[in-house]
């Protein structure tokens, strides 16, 4: 049977098609939230989110209305859903040229009051510098940084609070098996700095507890001591400089091995 057959026997009312197609993005980055000479830094996760507008574009009443909200919104047909991640991000915040991937769809019946609607989730974890010049427009009213500890207890728009949840776990494996750590830190940098931006995703021993990861540091092979070079900016004692160096490497690299 030939496709032109098969499309006449095919009856496209059997079967229930979505309301609409829509991206959603989660932007991460990691801020000190304490930057005293001679101590360590405290590092804190964030994520961008948008206050949904009161109206829509037409001035009609907007669907969860004031609520925080991962920016997105519907694909045109003329678009994928990563083109429409790209276009809705800049459009809502201002926020462009940024490396995004995707990492989940989401299309439980029930999700968005306004039918069956499919979404396809996104994220990005970069320097604040990227997202500094961030400004809400479109269907957002305001764009803010918050803390990942604190924006799961907010009244969040749709089911906003499970992709951000499931996105917290995606950048968790994101610092902890990749090398994007780097990205938040000095080219040269003490133990203790980047034990900070590795604290915004684990509280395990290997990295909480500052001996083991000091030892730790010293054993990893994407990363190379400074010889002979060293610095007081995390410490009253001298402590000694790391860098980065290229090279590829494997999953959980910074955890303890088995």
């Amino acid at each position: 049977m030939s496709n032109e057959q098969a499309l006449k026997q095919y009856d496209i009312k059997k079967y229930k098609t979505p309301d609409g197609y829509t991206s959603d993005i989660a932007v991460f980055t990691i801020v000190s939230t304490r930057m005293e000479t001679f101590k360590p830094p405290v590092m804190d996760l964030k994520i961008m989110l948008i206050k949904r507008s009161m109206v829509d574009s037409e001035g009609r009443p907007n669907i969860e209305a004031g609520k925080w909200a991962l920016p997105g919104g519907f694909v045109d047909p003329n678009e994928s859903a990563f083109q429409s991640a790209q276009r809705e991000l800049r459009e809502e915040t201002g926020v462009d040229h940024i490396h995004l991937e995707h990492f989940g769809v989401y299309d439980t019946p029930g999700r968005d009051p306004r039918g069956w609607i499919i979404s396809n989730a996104h994220f990005a974890i970069v320097p604040e510098h990227q997202i500094a010049k961030r400004e809400a427009s479109d269907d957002a009213s305001e764009v803010e940084l918050f803390s990942v500890e604190n924006v799961l207890n907010f009244d969040l728009a749709f089911d906003h609070a499970q992709i951000i949840q499931d996105a917290i776990h995606v950048i968790r494996q994101k610092l902890l098996e990749s090398t994007v750590a780097k990205e938040f830190l000095p080219a040269e940098f003490t133990y203790s700095e980047l034990q900070a931006v590795l604290l915004t995703v684990t509280s395990e021993s290997a990295i909480a507890l500052d001996a083991a990861f000091a030892r730790k540091i010293k054993s990893l092979p994407f990363i190379q001591e400074i010889i002979g070079k060293k610095t007081t900016r995390t410490s009253k004692k001298p402590t000694q400089l790391y860098r980065f160096i290229d090279m590829e490497v494997n999953n959980s690299i910074y955890h303890a091995k088995k």
